[in-house]
């Protein structure tokens, strides 16, 4: 291990005070050489000490477009098939469940939110499991597992049943929005987060669209050829299956990280490292680290997407439990709202890439996040207030609705670019997605079964939230600018001096002042 350099931090602290207006603890920076540790550094230390790397134009697209080629395909299904297997039980709502279970009142409801209590119980654990475990082969085996539960569904007799399986589905499928912002921070440059996080997470809008297609197809091919299951049994069982096999596909083609890529290089896997080096974040740190976890737990940064993730998730637990009753409570018929539910999954695709490719264009992703956010306001708008007759246009408010993502995704994204410290990255995600869980339980009690079929309470409800998480993104926005603001002030005051091999010391956002936030 090469010797450290020190950085002077006392002086700059001081000078910084003076050019920021405000001390760097006052607005979150956080002294640095407490922490820094030559023997627990990032993974990748080891693989890029003592190497001479010259990455050209040329090279590093060479290499950006094997890394998509190898990742993105594995990333986009896996995370289509995560969306697909959660909203089973809303297809499943119009094809008789409800009536073969006896399910009475909210019956449904808590079968829709209890995903989430297992979800809830489970994110935290599995959070540190993927800081400590493999992460490739532990978020296989919970893809693998979460396919298979998804089966089980097909036998349940009662609603007792169904609550049992539904927990067992929340706490596996745990992993996978934390898994894979780890994937995409490991894999990618800043600039290219966003685009690639809103990749992968468009796949729900593909989910919805394959899903709604194959719901129809079931639903009418067994009406015309009955067999010896429900329809609803057989939609559980044909995406379990494929899930199952998708994770064991996922199990022998993923990487953990750069340093075991069978698909790349010796030299390649140098050069993937490298090009992350301007993340300040490394690929990976299986130490579990109380100072970060600390840190996480009082970041008004991180708090601010907590706070995002629990509002914006109410109307989310609603909408993909309910979606296909709201359709035909706009007057189309049962197999007409499986099919209508596709376009909405087109336009969540649409506004997903749309955001993600002009947020890192322009370099300010909440920006672009913010105005999905508000897009997703008109439609609800258009539910509201059109009458009842105006079939088409309430349902083009649902479709404009589907934009809504775009903050959750942006924000995700931010996870993976703006949280450094393996330990406060994992425990940021398990904030995030802990709240998520919260929205989620709490959305689908929000649609009362004494408000069906219109549902406008649930529909005020979802547009209040909407509201105050635009705000939220705001805040967020002017909190990062403030932040860069004073880290700057740092690094231009006499006496500052970098630290060898800082990006790869697994610091914190907060402690490190080369850490640049995205907007």
């Amino acid at each position: 291990m090469p010797e450290l350099k020190e950085m002077s931090t006392t002086a700059s602290s001081a000078d910084a005070e003076k050019a920021a207006g405000a001390s760097p603890e006052a607005v979150g920076v956080i002294p640095m050489n407490k922490h820094v540790d030559g023997n627990d550094p990032d993974e990748a230390l080891k693989l890029v000490t003592g190497e001479v790397v010259v990455l050209t134009p040329e090279d590093e697209k060479r290499l950006l477009r094997k890394i998509d080629r190898h990742l993105m395909p594995l990333l986009c299904i896996v995370y289509g098939l995560n969306y697909l297997d959660k909203t089973t039980l809303s297809y499943a709502s119009i094809m008789g469940i409800k009536s073969d279970l006896n399910l009475k009142g909210q019956d449904y409801s808590w079968i829709a939110s209890v995903f989430y209590f297992g979800y809830l119980f489970w994110e935290w654990p599995t959070n540190r499991l993927l800081q400590r475990l493999p992460l490739a082969k532990y978020s296989a085996f919970n893809v693998i597992m979460w396919g298979l539960v998804l089966c089980c569904l097909a036998a349940v007799k009662n609603f007792a049943g169904a609550m049992t399986v539904r927990f067992f589905l929340g706490a596996f499928e745990a992993a996978v929005s934390p898994g894979f912002a780890l994937f995409t921070s490991q894999w990618y440059t800043k600039r290219e987060q966003g685009t690639r996080v809103g990749w992968w997470f468009s796949f729900n809008g593909w989910g919805q669209i394959v899903g709604g297609c194959v719901a129809y197809g079931i639903a009418v091919g067994t009406e015309a050829h009955p067999i010896a299951i429900k329809s609803w049994q057989l939609v559980f069982l044909v995406t379990g299956f494929f899930t199952a096999f998708m994770g064991v596909l996922f199990l022998y083609l993923m990487p953990d990280s750069q340093l075991n890529a069978r698909f790349l290089t010796q030299q390649e896997r140098v050069m993937a490292v490298e090009r992350i080096r301007i993340n300040q974040q490394g690929v990976g740190n299986k130490h579990f680290k109380w100072y970060q976890c600390k840190e996480a737990l009082t970041d008004p940064m991180i708090w601010a997407f907590v706070l995002y993730s629990v509002i914006s998730s109410i109307p989310n637990g609603g909408m993909s439990n309910y979606f296909s009753q709201l359709i035909v409570s706009f007057g189309f018929s049962e197999n007409q709202s499986l099919l209508l539910g596709v376009p909405g999954g087109a336009v969540q695709v649409a506004s997903l890439l749309i955001a993600g490719h002009f947020g890192d264009r322009f370099q300010n992703r909440i920006l672009f996040a913010a105005g999905g956010v508000l897009i997703s306001v008109l439609g609800l708008f258009l539910i509201l207030l059109l009458p009842d007759s105006n079939s088409g246009g309430r349902l083009a408010g649902y479709y404009l609705y589907q934009c809504v993502s775009t903050g959750f995704v942006a924000l995700l994204s931010l996870i993976s670019t703006n949280v450094a410290g393996w330990t406060k990255k994992t425990t940021s995600a398990a904030m995030y997605l802990i709240a998520y869980c919260v929205g989620n339980i709490i959305g689908p009690q929000v649609f009362q079964s004494t408000d069906a079929p219109r549902y406008r309470n649930a529909n005020i409800t979802v547009l209040v939230c909407m509201a105050v998480s635009f705000a939220i993104l705001i805040f967020i926005n002017i909190w990062c600018r403030r932040q860069n603001k004073a880290k700057a002030a740092i690094r231009a005051t006499p006496g500052y001096t970098k630290v060898d091999g800082q990006e790869f010391l697994d610091l914190t956002d907060r402690e490190n002042p080369e850490f640049i936030y995205s907007l």
